[in-house]
């Protein structure tokens, strides 16, 4: 684990690393930002360097020492990890869960990807529908680690994963932990919501905000380490909106995008047919989906309308899409201009309500083709 397995983010590395330098680095930090910026990837990077036997050397840890051969593993003593778990069906309910009990999942995971969203988690650990918190079990085992001594004689490391998951029993015991810290202890907590975390905890460390990964670092990582043209790594980094788990997605096999993009060309051809009967099938098609998908997918759809709209002004740094949704606006993109875009915005937005309002989705999804038959017509 290196600061170059970090995507972009310069100026926060050279800050980190400056803090470690200048003897400056608080007991607790809050990295914050957007999802796939690298929040965690930042986190791990910076306790690599910390619990390198030689970080005081130069500016990144040496990658020979035992402590950084442990770390390319997960598995130093002194970094320890807290992150959000679920209840498998059948745990006893005296059971206090905890990350210990997903501590295998958990780094297989890490060993996979450094940039890890909650549904590759969810999906990891097997999760079905339930949702994934800190209880009081995560707390109770962060304190007993955090008590022993350091077993290699320099930091420990807490890295505290989606910290805006915890419980309110969790977050009060790990605020102790905030106030009264063990000594050489860093905190690194991993925010996406912090609005979410108690005010008491965020007025303990010390937050940096990362930005949204810039298309520069974004593209060359891509042609580096995923080995595809400048080309196509360009447009994957502009669709990705500054995100390297949004990048990996586009080039997924599976990218659940392509079967919206689909599903859209099916809905916008059969609307131009005016074929009443099979958009009633598209409709019932659709409405067998989650209402989470459901809800992803009409945000797609609003995006490309979005992006057919400014195709019409033929400027190629207005438009954000990839090579198979270009494609189809080559031929589409006529049919949404100013006499209907503003509309077909509102109806997107109005079924994107209605389905989280637990609408009946088939009437909702019929209701929306209908409307499509009249506004392509008014192309």
């Amino acid at each position: 684990m290196n600061w170059n397995d970090v995507i972009g983010q310069d100026d926060v590395k050279r800050r980190l690393v400056s803090m470690v330098h200048n003897n400056r680095l608080p007991h607790a930090l809050m990295l914050c930002g957007p999802s796939g910026s690298g929040k965690l990837a930042l986190g791990l990077a910076l306790a690599s360097y910390l619990l390198c036997e030689r970080h005081a050397e130069g500016d990144a840890p040496c990658g020979e020492c035992a402590a950084c051969a442990m770390m390319r593993r997960f598995e130093h003593p002194d970094l320890h990890f807290s992150f959000p778990v679920i209840r498998p069906a059948g745990t006893s309910s005296e059971h206090k869960m905890n990350s210990d009990d997903f501590a295998p999942q958990w780094r297989e995971m890490l060993q996979t990807t450094l940039y890890p969203s909650i549904d590759l988690w969810l999906d990891q650990m097997d999760a079905a529908n339930q949702q994934a918190q800190m209880g009081v079990g995560e707390s109770d085992l962060l304190m007993k680690r955090l008590s022993m001594k350091s077993s290699q004689g320099g930091y420990k490391v807490a890295v505290v994963w989606l910290a805006e998951r915890m419980n309110q029993e969790c977050a009060n015991k790990l605020l102790k932990l905030l106030e009264e810290p063990p000594a050489q202890t860093l905190f690194i907590l991993v925010c996406q919501e912090p609005e979410l975390l108690l005010e008491t905890i965020k007025s303990r460390t010390q937050r940096i905000d990362l930005p949204p990964i810039a298309v520069h670092d974004m593209q060359q990582a891509l042609i580096q380490k995923r080995n595809i043209t400048p080309e196509d790594a360009r447009r994957v980094a502009r669709l990705a909106n500054g995100s390297w788990t949004n990048a990996l997605a586009e080039l997924s096999v599976d990218n659940e995008n392509k079967q919206f993009l689909d599903m859209f060309i099916m809905l916008m051809r059969l609307a131009y047919q005016r074929n009443i009967r099979e958009l009633r099938r598209w409709s019932d098609a659709v409405a067998t989906y989650g209402r989470e998908k459901q809800k992803r997918m009409l945000t797609y759809f609003a995006r490309l309308m979005r992006e057919n709209f400014m195709f019409n002004f033929g400027i190629a740094d207005l438009v954000y899409m990839s090579r198979e949704e270009e494609n189809f606006a080559r031929n589409f993109a006529r049919f949404v201009n100013e006499e209907n875009i503003v509309e077909i915005s509102e109806l997107i937005d109005r079924c994107i309500r209605d389905i989280s309002q637990n609408a009946n989705a088939k009437v909702v999804f019929f209701d929306y083709a209908i409307n499509m038959i009249l506004y392509i017509k008014k192309a």
